[in-house]
């Protein structure tokens, strides 16, 4: 069984430590050398695992003349988890915050609209023309091929085809006109060479 190869976060994981365990300062073509001598990753991926990392805050990098120089130390990536964890935790505050205030308000007009028998029986009696009407609907779409704008819309689709009918068939016969004109064949022998039979042009 050939092996299997590392997925994107393996790679990852281990691109970085290429980064911790030296503490140096890499370009691009010296990782894609280092990457699969090192820790088993294809050369050919070793860009898009690096951009993944940068793009996410686990590796610096910047151009120093005309070269770009990778970077990251150990202590970063503690910071930057850190740093997530507190934006992960003001987060949650800030929505803790904004549910409080939201079942506050939700009970505010609890007691400015108590469940009297005649509110509740206005909203029974919403409920039933709710469904009332969505049983209508549904008639409705049941007799959907009645509906006058879609008779309509047909008839004008079939005029369309009709129409369209009628000038294929007449560029038929001017072509049909023209070849025996130009090779004195017999009309009768180019239908039955073609399949056409003679009800062809009968389109009323």
């Amino acid at each position: 069984m050939a092996p299997r190869g590392l997925s994107l976060d393996e790679k990852r994981t281990k691109l970085l430590e290429i980064f911790h365990e030296s503490k140096d300062f890499y370009q691009l073509k010296e990782l894609e050398k280092l990457g699969p001598k090192l820790k088993g990753i294809v050369s050919q991926s070793v860009k898009e695992v690096l951009q993944s990392l940068v793009d996410d805050g686990l590796v610096q990098g910047d151009k120093i003349g005309a070269s770009n120089f990778f970077w990251s130390f150990p202590s970063q990536r503690g910071t930057i988890v850190q740093n997530r964890l507190d934006s992960a935790k003001e987060t949650r505050v800030s929505h803790e915050a904004q549910l409080d205030e939201l079942t506050a308000t939700i009970e505010h007009e609890r007691t400015l609209r108590p469940l009297t028998e005649s509110r509740a029986a206005a909203l029974e009696q919403l409920s039933s023309t709710k469904k009332q009407l969505a049983a209508l609907q549904e008639e409705i779409n049941a007799y959907g091929a009645c509906d006058p704008v879609k008779v309509e819309e047909k008839k004008r689709a079939v005029t369309l085809a009709h129409e369209a009918a009628v000038r294929w068939t007449d560029n038929y016969s001017i072509l049909l006109s023209h070849f025996t004109r130009q090779t004195g064949m017999d009309a009768q022998d180019i239908r039955r060479y073609l399949e056409i039979g003679d009800d062809y042009e009968d389109i009323f």
